[in-house]
């Protein structure tokens, strides 16, 4: 096929910061894999400025957008239809124009489920699980959680009264528990993930001991080239699995690339390659 004679459909991803982002890298493996033309570009946007970029964006040929943080819950705002996984999590990661006007979708949950289930061979059926934070990365990924149908889900936060707000909202869905850090006390997990902010940072949340298990698995939805802190206190319990958000991240694209172009690229290809890039600190 000929894509010479016409401009790539134009993609994005909104953010603020933005720079870190592998989005662009990501989405142009897919498309070169597919054979499918396409320019995607990360925007930094100011957040007085976001609806305004949108809608430039999509009045200008826009196909498609990424919404990274801290945009996400304007973006579910800002749509005209949404996806249920979207409606439930209120919040939107994808954003498509349709005839209806801007559709919103939310590709977390199904890019950690993915990546936890298919690629790393993990359970989460039938299993105790600990989610560590209340924010919108852990709203944007509770239903396709519990959708797994877990023996328990447990919601860990700073604020013990935001995990139990988050709870009760997803309550029908599951059985959701909730409370601070230092209730986790005595009681262990299957399945650990972070979905706090903290490895950004350096920093850990504050863990009990004895949280794991000797078949307990621990994901960090956040990534880096080292491993981050979570990690490293997981490795150190003697966990027996222990991943990064890396997965996640190329899933949840591969999703999203979907939504735009109606093909599913190949995820472990790109995996792999994203891992050696970033390995190696290559730009």
């Amino acid at each position: 096929m000929n894509h010479a004679d016409a401009s790539p459909p134009k993609f994005a991803v909104f953010g603020n910061p933005v720079r870190h982002s592998q989005s662009p890298w990501i989405h142009r493996a897919f498309a070169d894999q597919c054979d499918l033309p396409m320019q995607y570009r990360a925007v930094l946007v100011e957040p007085a400025d976001f609806a305004a970029s949108v809608a430039g964006f999509f009045a200008d040929g826009g196909r498609g957008l990424n919404i990274t943080l801290p945009f996400k819950q304007q973006a579910f705002e800002l749509a005209d239809t949404l996806s249920e996984r979207a409606r439930v999590a209120r919040a939107v990661n994808t954003l498509l124009p349709t005839a209806s006007g801007l559709a919103g979708d939310n590709t977390d949950g199904i890019g950690l489920v993915r990546d936890m289930v298919a690629n790393l061979g993990w359970h989460i059926r039938d299993k105790r699980v600990l989610l560590l934070g209340a924010g919108g990365a852990v709203r944007g990924v509770l239903e396709l959680l519990l959708k797994e149908q877990p023996a328990q889900l447990t919601i860990a936060n700073r604020s013990p009264g935001k995990a139990v707000t988050l709870a009760q909202d997803f309550a029908g869905l599951g059985v959701v528990a909730a409370g601070g850090y230092e209730q986790l006390a005595g009681d262990s997990f299957d399945l650990v993930i972070n979905g706090t902010s903290a490895s950004l940072s350096g920093d850990l949340p504050p863990l009990p001991d004895a949280l794991l298990n000797d078949r307990s698995c621990c994901y960090d939805m956040m990534y880096a080239a080292e491993p981050t802190p979570f990690m490293r206190w997981a490795a150190q319990n003697a966990a027996w699995a222990v991943a990064d958000g890396l997965g996640m991240l190329v899933e949840q694209a591969a999703e999203s690339f979907y939504l735009w172009q109606g093909v599913r690229p190949q995820t472990g290809p790109v995996l792999a390659a994203l891992r050696t890039r970033l390995a190696g600190g290559a730009s």
